[in-house]
């Protein structure tokens, strides 16, 4: 059984996060800090989905409880390919309200986000196809974890989320002009 607490988890993808940008700055022999901090938007971005799509939402004595791979429960992978089946098959409205807003939520930033940082990223549809990929990537590196499961039902939901994001980039840009 192997524990990654939040705190690792954060420091593996900041240390992957500079790692990444020292090999961009060195291709480009300089550092546009403009960009650099334009580019802060998007790892604060995926900081955040990294907390909420890995570990448990509640605390236990005020911690964020880790992340635990066991590879004897890994396997079969919980996965849900049909759309609907699980999104209203909670207890009670708050949990399907949490599902359904958390995960539209959660992306609504990257809608925004993503436009921003990346240029080429400049259409509804380029925009929902890489919150649609972000969401696919986080799906699949859910598979392992016994404690988590990879349901397209959020691959949805996040990807409008993305898509409402967008939306509301898009007003604030035609309000600017």
């Amino acid at each position: 059984m192997i524990e990654i607490s939040f705190f690792a988890a954060e420091l593996i993808f900041t240390g992957i996060w500079l790692l990444t940008r020292l090999v961009v700055w060195k291709r480009q022999g300089q550092i546009s800090w403009n960009r650099e901090a334009v580019l802060l938007l998007m790892f604060v971005n995926l900081a955040v989905i990294i907390r909420f799509v890995f570990f448990p939402r509640g605390l236990v004595n005020g911690h964020v409880q880790p992340l635990v791979f066991e590879a004897a429960k890994a396997f079969p992978f919980r996965l849900n390919l049909v759309p609907l089946v699980h999104l209203f098959g909670y207890n009670s409205l708050r949990d399907i309200l949490w599902n359904v807003v958390g995960n539209m939520a959660m992306f609504i930033p990257s809608g925004i986000v993503l436009p921003v940082v990346y240029r080429k990223l400049d259409r509804f549809g380029k925009v929902l196809a890489a919150g649609a990929l972000l969401s696919l990537c986080i799906e699949i590196l859910q598979l392992p974890f016994a404690s988590r499961a990879s349901d397209v039902d959020d691959l949805i939901l996040n990807t409008l989320g993305a898509a409402v994001g967008y939306g509301i980039y898009a007003a604030v840009k035609r309000l600017k002009r």
